[in-house]
């Protein structure tokens, strides 16, 4: 049965930018890049395979099944789900696929234990709590969880992670410190009796910001896609080569007159001031473009920005084409990202801001909306 489009927007990702970013965040043997989340939109296989190539040897999943889904693509790497197992079904499937489990938790260390034996030993994660208030031991919990460790000499605590609360925030260095203190001194008394037991801290930001913090494994995400988490800070300038890895595009559908005083799209919330070029594009909130963006959104179209006007619908936007010349059904437009032209790219960062949220949330939704079309450049 032929595949029923949904849409005609298309989510364009650039593995060329992929690796190139990968490549300046640091050793590819010290990093673990996160592919949590359809590697955060952009296409778990897909991603997983460009940065195999460049060197990765480690991935961060959040889910044990995605895991899995790397296991059956081929994939050797070490592989570490951030989430945990979440059922007696991930307990076996991560066992059986050589993932390392996370313990973070008493009844974690029991349930991989009772998983593993002395001709068969499983590497496993430790997950501490350094300050995040998540998943992990805490500071408290390390002397039981030696004991525990200790009577289950079939498991092998390969690596130690915690996870950095407000590592992109100057002002809040004290607290960061505070975290890294708390990490080094849990990973000291662990690696007492553990001593080859590697050590996991930075995030994106921490990778960036906090090279004291480096250890012997690195998990950036959002800075392997593009994101600078520093921006916006007195730090920028440290994320600051970064590039995109996703665009997003969607076709002109027909351009149309409105003349002053008349208005378009639900609700009557845009006037014409002055008689108007509209084009209509086949994008709307059902590919993830936030309804509150409406008569906020900018996008590109020949290479210029123009103003969206009128309330975002389900499957269609109107933008205003008055100052650009022959714009044409099937011309695409340029949601973020896209070739170069005379003004500024569009970025998530754009609607984030107005938004009052992050481009990390606006990146997957996109991603996991829209199909994708995998580009080298």
């Amino acid at each position: 049965m032929p595949v029923c489009e949904f849409t005609p927007s298309r989510c364009h990702v650039n593995l060329a930018a992929l690796r190139r970013n990968f490549a300046r965040l640091g050793e590819a043997a010290r990093l673990m890049p996160v592919i949590k989340a359809d590697a955060y939109g952009h296409g778990l296989l897909p991603v997983a395979r460009t940065l195999a190539d460049a060197g990765a040897q480690r991935f961060a999943v959040g889910l044990v099944d995605e895991g899995r889904a790397l296991r059956d693509a081929g994939f050797s790497q070490r592989i570490v789900p951030l989430l945990g197992q979440l059922s007696p079904e991930d307990w076996q499937r991560a066992r059986a696929l050589d993932i390392l489990p996370l313990i973070a938790g008493p009844d974690d260390v029991a349930r991989a234990a009772a998983l593993a034996d002395a001709a068969h030993p499983w590497e496993v994660a430790i997950k501490l709590d350094s300050g995040m208030g998540r998943l992990g031991f805490t500071p408290e919990d390390i002397p039981a969880l030696l004991e525990a460790l200790r009577a289950a000499p079939a498991l092998r605590p390969a690596l130690a992670l915690s996870h950095f609360a407000v590592a992109d925030t100057p002002d809040e260095q004290p607290y960061t410190l505070g975290q890294l203190e708390r990490f080094t001194a849990m990973t000291d008394a662990l690696r007492a009796v553990f001593p080859d037991m590697e050590r996991s801290l930075d995030n994106s930001a921490g990778t960036l910001a906090w090279p004291q913090a480096r250890f012997e494994v690195c998990r950036p995400g959002y800075a392997v896609y593009g994101g600078n988490p520093l921006a916006g800070t007195d730090w920028a300038d440290k994320g600051g080569n970064l590039e995109w890895v996703m665009s997003f595009s969607a076709p002109v559908i027909q351009t149309r007159s409105l003349a002053k005083g008349q208005t378009i799209s639900y609700g009557r919330i845009f006037t014409a001031p002055r008689d108007m070029r509209i084009a209509v594009l086949g994008c709307g909130y059902a590919n993830a473009v936030p309804r509150a963006l409406s008569n906020t959104l900018p996008l590109r179209l020949h290479g210029r920005r123009v103003p969206q006007v009128g309330r975002i619908c389900m499957g269609m936007m109107m933008v205003d084409i008055s100052a650009l010349e022959n714009v044409q059904p099937g011309d695409r437009a340029w949601l973020l990202g896209g070739p170069e032209g005379p003004d500024a790219p569009v970025t998530p960062d754009d609607w984030a801001a107005p938004l009052e949220t992050i481009a990390y949330e606006l990146l997957c939704l996109v991603g996991m909306t829209n199909p994708r079309v995998y580009e080298e450049a």
